[in-house]
């Protein structure tokens, strides 16, 4: 018991640990390094899966292996969809693990042991299959990629919330995410390239050798990531190692991920501004091959585009959690925000002025980039603990985990803004009239299409960039609103 004086002495019973309102910043809540560090580590696997494919998939299907753009948009983005509609079944899988196992863990080294393995098949088609047969492959290929990847990243993205309830330090173990995921977008979207490249006769080797080093360290990320998951001591059947059995599938996990977007308003203000955010991270991940290509005449510099954008965002990480820290999390991500539309808006000059510069306007973008990934990160757990805690509230102290639910709404806005970005980034090259070519044998562009490829990397992502900013103010939850709720 506490006491507190006033006119007279009060006797204030403890409250329950759901209720119990965090220091500031107390040792009890302080995360220890190693555990920031094994968590940061996943992300150097979901930061490599998510920038690989989104960056050489279309390339990769369109002109080495002869599909047309809108039919490799359109394998993605059914495989996409799948990601998408799967992911919240993740989530309830997962909350389930975590109540009747005690850890989350099972599912995320499921994820771990599959997509290494499911990756490399993707970049595996053999020589000399027709352009349809060569889509199948990857379509089937890549969706069961998705999947074991989902089965990672949604309990994965529920961790932070598990992990600290101070909020910041949630920022901090945030910060030091982001800081390796950059690191593992540069090793991935520069490394990846490279890595092809060095088969210059023989690209589809190429592409097989750069998967076969990108699954060796997607497995090292995912396996170091899936330590780092909480065990519920008090839970007899609590287990480290892969589940002989999942919890039950219930498809009513949708109406769990929809209620829980109905009821929480700053998750749906957050959710769509992540979401509009991932559609131009997607559109302009995709397009960076054919801006290196088609504007730069040359298809390595992609990997300098790529240094060019994570060098700053490695270096900015640690800058936006220290203003955050003093202004709050939400006005920084809003500043990141607008300093990346200024950087897009800059961009816009490509069309008339194609050249090297637009490596400085690239750079702007990847500081404003590294706000954009630590912020709403941080923001998502403290949405989590706001809803519980309130659930708490109205049913007397008893609520059930939902931190695995909200991970998979989430992983399925993210994942279906990055497809999408990829789509309407196929929709304008068909729009413009881009040619796609085979193995071995290169096209000249129409003008139109080169037109095309450059808005797609400027003024189309500045337009959801605004309407990003716009969701953006309705985020209306604080740090005083977070320390209260719980």
């Amino acid at each position: 018991n506490r006491m507190r004086t006033s006119s007279k002495f009060e006797i204030v019973l403890p409250r329950t640990p759901r209720e119990a309102a965090p220091a500031t910043t107390n040792e009890t809540h302080v995360l220890k390094p190693g555990t920031i560090a094994r968590y940061a580590a996943g992300s150097l696997a979901t930061g490599g899966f998510s920038t690989l494919p989104g960056l050489v998939l279309v390339y990769y299907l369109t002109d080495s292996l002869g599909v047309s753009a809108l039919a490799a948009g359109a394998t993605i983005t059914v495989a996409k969809v799948w990601d998408v509609l799967i992911a919240p079944i993740m989530g309830g899988l997962s909350d389930r693990a975590r109540k009747e196992r005690g850890t989350r863990r099972g599912l995320m080294l499921i994820g771990a042991v599959g997509l290494p393995l499911t990756f490399l098949l993707t970049f595996s088609v053999p020589a000399g299959m027709s352009p349809l047969a060569s889509g199948l492959w990857v379509f089937f290929a890549f969706t069961a990629a998705a999947t074991f990847f989902s089965a990672f990243q949604v309990p994965y993205i529920a961790l932070p919330a598990e992990l600290t309830p101070s909020y910041t330090q949630r920022t901090r173990l945030l910060s030091w995410r982001v800081v390796i995921l950059s690191l593992g977008i540069l090793l991935f979207g520069a490394g990846g390239p490279e890595i092809r490249a060095l088969f210059p006769e023989r690209p589809l080797v190429g592409y097989f050798a750069m998967g076969m080093v990108s699954a060796a360290m997607l497995a090292i990320g995912l396996l170091l990531g899936s330590t780092v998951a909480p065990r519920d001591t008090s839970t007899a059947k609590g287990s480290l190692k892969l589940p002989k059995r999942l919890p039950r599938i219930s498809f009513r996990d949708y109406r769990a991920g929809f209620t829980v977007i109905r009821q929480s308003q700053p998750f749906r203000a957050l959710l769509a501004t992540f979401v509009l955010q991932a559609l131009v991270t997607g559109l302009m991940l995709a397009g960076a091959q054919y801006v290196a290509t088609w504007i730069l005449h040359d298809e390595n510099a992609v990997s300098i585009l790529f240094a060019s954008l994570i060098a700053p965002a490695i270096i900015f990480s640690p800058l936006w959690k220290k203003l955050a820290d003093r202004i709050g999390k939400e006005r920084a991500f809003q500043i990141a925000s607008i300093v990346f539309l200024l950087a897009t808006l800059i961009l816009g000059a490509v069309i008339w002025i194609p050249g090297w510069w637009i490596v400085a306007p690239v750079g702007l973008a990847g500081a404003a980039y590294a706000g954009m990934q630590t912020l709403p990160m941080a923001m998502l757990p403290d949405v989590i603990n706001h809803h519980e805690a309130s659930v708490a509230t109205q049913s007397e102290g008893q609520t059930t985990p939902s931190a695995g639910i909200f991970g998979g709404m989430w992983t399925a806005g993210e994942t279906g803004g990055m497809a999408l970005g990829s789509t309407v980034l196929t929709i304008v090259l068909m729009i413009t009239g881009y040619i796609q070519s085979s193995a071995g044998v290169s096209a000249s562009q129409p003008d139109s299409a080169i037109t095309g490829i450059a808005l797609a990397f400027s003024l189309l992502p500045s337009l959801l960039m605004s309407l990003s900013l716009i969701t953006l103010k309705h985020y209306r939850l604080t740090k005083a609103d977070i320390e209260g709720s719980q």
